[in-house]
This record gives C-alpha cells, sequence and structure tokens, in this order.
C-alpha cells in the first residue's frame, strides 16, 4: 500500500512539468546551465519560469528557459536549437505549444529592462571555493 501511495505522488510532484519541458528542450540543443553562483541566481529570477523567451546577445538571440524547481538551472538554446524545439523535430514529437510565439516573448523582454549579463554564465565566472554559491532551497 505504501509503494502504491508513493508512485502516486511522484507523478504529482511540482517540479515535474519543469523536467518534462528540460527533457524536450535538450533534446531540442539546449543546454542547461546550473544556477550554482548567486550572480547565476540572480539572474535566473530576472526571467519568468516555466516560460520560454529570448535575450539579445552578440551572437544573436539566445533562448532561455529558466527551471528553478526542477534543475535549478537556466537552459540556453541557439535559433537552431528554438527552430527544432518550436517544429517539435526532436525524436518525432508534436510541435510544442510556445508562449504566444515571438510577440509574448518580445512584449516578456521589454518589460525586463534589467541588462542581461552574459558574464556570469561563463565557465570562469565561478567566485570560487570560499566565496557563497546559491543552491536551490538554502546556501551552503
Amino acid at each position: 500500500m505504501a509503494t502504491l501511495l508513493c508512485a502516486s505522488l511522484v507523478g504529482c510532484a511540482p517540479a515535474k512539468p519543469y523536467l518534462d519541458k528540460g527533457m524536450t528542450l535538450s533534446e531540442a540543443g539546449f543546454i542547461a546551465h546550473p544556477a550554482d553562483t548567486t550572480a547565476r541566481y540572480a539572474m535566473m529570477n530576472t526571467l519568468p519560469p516555466g516560460q520560454l523567451t529570448y535575450r539579445p546577445s552578440p551572437a544573436g538571440f539566445i533562448y532561455l528557459y529558466a527551471d528553478p524547481i526542477g534543475c535549478g538551472c537556466v537552459y540556453m538554446g541557439s535559433e537552431a536549437a528554438y527552430r527544432i524545439f518550436s517544429t517539435g523535430q526532436q525524436k518525432g514529437k508534436k510541435p510544442a505549444p510556445l508562449l504566444a510565439d515571438m510577440q509574448a516573448m518580445a512584449a516578456e523582454n521589454r518589460r525586463d529592462t534589467a541588462a542581461w549579463d552574459w558574464s556570469a554564465w561563463s565557465p570562469n565566472a565561478d567566485p570560487g571555493g570560499n566565496q557563497p554559491r546559491h543552491v536551490t532551497g538554502g546556501y551552503w
């Protein structure tokens, strides 16, 4: 009986929709970047959780999906990854329902007037072992 109860609760976990979307994004070519420093965590929190959006970069638009509950990360993808995701070309999936396409993402992008700091996501941006790092749910 206890096993059945636990199995039924796993399907209701609040992280499940985020994890499912994360799997779909990964299959399309998006890369998960952990929000494992305070700067990255702050940047992740400027994005709408569980919604696809974009930010301009020197290389063009980078599409972003903040997952604060499932993995505590931001999925980042190129134009090509976004195209694969939006048309459902990965492993025979049907097209993904998006915000309301580019118009809604553009509106969200205009709403967020803070400058997106791409340097926080570079591999050498980690402040080191003696600096505070953020972990979803607490600090260490």
